[in-house]
């Protein structure tokens, strides 16, 4: 039987990541080969890794990284927050976004195949780390951007990096850019403009809308406070020019309704239209960055506070942990308390 060392051991688990007691053991195992102790472990860790293939990893964190003209922000899935935490987890996360500026993938496939500086693919890098952490590491996605010389990049992570956003601007710097990344990680549009919206999509969202008014009007009634008008547009995209120009029409009769001369309408007029439209795009508000109330200047929309800087948001890509994910009910701390309290009671 080989000598194992502690020095043999210490190798091995610089060389593989894995614990003290699985060094010795695959050593033990392999006679003090190393080389066949590193692929003994990576083949209990794919094993191990097959075993939680089925857990919900619905933590973690997101990466941004930025080289040139080139950025990514990528999804790392995880099964608690607290491993999340863990600093092998992070330096992974950070890898994963390097390797993907400099490989630029076209979709997961390729980005699990990249080849890392320590010679292995990423896709073993995460079978190796769910192996080593001991819970499910998974890649879940990743937007890759590119801009021109002319743009910047926004690069911006928020609490703790539960968020990452990269967006590109025109005609601007990258403070500007960033408080634009910081404006779309606080308010999650999901589109740059109202033309991304499908039709249907707004007539849905504009049936919600108008039945929370309902629910809000009867109790109203009940305090004696007149109703809400419903909204008969969502979107800019409904707003043709025969319905912005019957709006108007609407406003001076109301004015002339009201006896308002007629040589003060001018005054009155723009302000009103600027209302019409407030109200008539509240789907665009929900989900268009450039629809929504600036949070760096609340008196004007994203759109119009570029255009008064003379630049314009290009394109954005914005990820949040486990949006979408739908965790299942006995999720991985329920598992581990059922197990401890198994335990407790043999």
């Amino acid at each position: 039987m080989a000598n194992i060392t502690a020095a043999l051991v210490k190798e091995l688990r610089e060389k593989s990541g894995a614990g003290v007691m699985d060094a010795k053991k695959a050593l033990v195992e392999t006679e003090g080969d190393i080389e066949k102790a590193i692929e003994l472990l990576r083949e209990k860790g794919m094993a191990k890794a097959a075993k939680k293939a089925d857990r919900v990893a619905a933590e973690g964190l997101t990466g941004v990284y930025v080289d040139g003209n080139v950025a990514a922000v990528v999804e790392v899935n995880a099964e608690t927050d607290f491993v999340a935490k863990n600093a092998q987890f992070v330096e992974l996360v950070e890898e994963t976004a390097k390797a993907i500026v400099a490989a630029k993938p076209a979709n997961n496939e390729e980005a699990l195949a990249i080849k890392l500086p320590s010679g292995e693919t990423l896709e073993e890098a995460y079978v190796n780390a769910t192996a080593t952490i001991g819970e499910k590491i998974s890649f879940r996605r990743f937007a890759l951007i590119e801009k021109t010389d002319e743009q910047a990049f926004g690069a911006y992570q928020h609490n703790g990096g539960r968020i990452g956003v990269i967006s590109v601007i025109e005609g601007g710097d990258e403070t500007l850019a960033k408080q634009v990344s910081m404006h779309i990680a606080a308010m999650n549009p999901t589109v740059l403009s109202y033309t991304e919206l499908d039709e249907q999509f707004i007539k849905d969202e504009l049936a919600q809308l108008n039945h929370k008014i309902e629910q809000d009007n009867e109790s109203r009634a009940m305090v004696n406070k007149p109703a809400l008008p419903f909204l008969k547009y969502g979107s800019k995209a409904q707003l043709t020019d025969d319905v912005i120009a019957q709006a108007e029409e609407d406003i001076k009769a109301e004015l002339a309704a009201e006896g308002k001369p007629e040589k003060i309408w001018d005054k009155i007029i723009p302000g009103k239209m600027d209302r019409f439209m407030l109200d008539n795009t509240q789907v665009d508000q929900a989900y268009t960055l450039l629809a929504q109330v600036y949070i760096m200047d609340d008196s004007k929309t994203v759109e119009a506070y570029l255009d008064s800087v003379n630049a314009k948001a290009v394109e954005f890509a914005r990820f949040e942990v486990g949006e979408g994910i739908e965790k299942a009910a006995n999720d991985f701390e329920s598992e581990v308390a059922a197990t401890m309290a198994a335990a407790l009671n043999n």
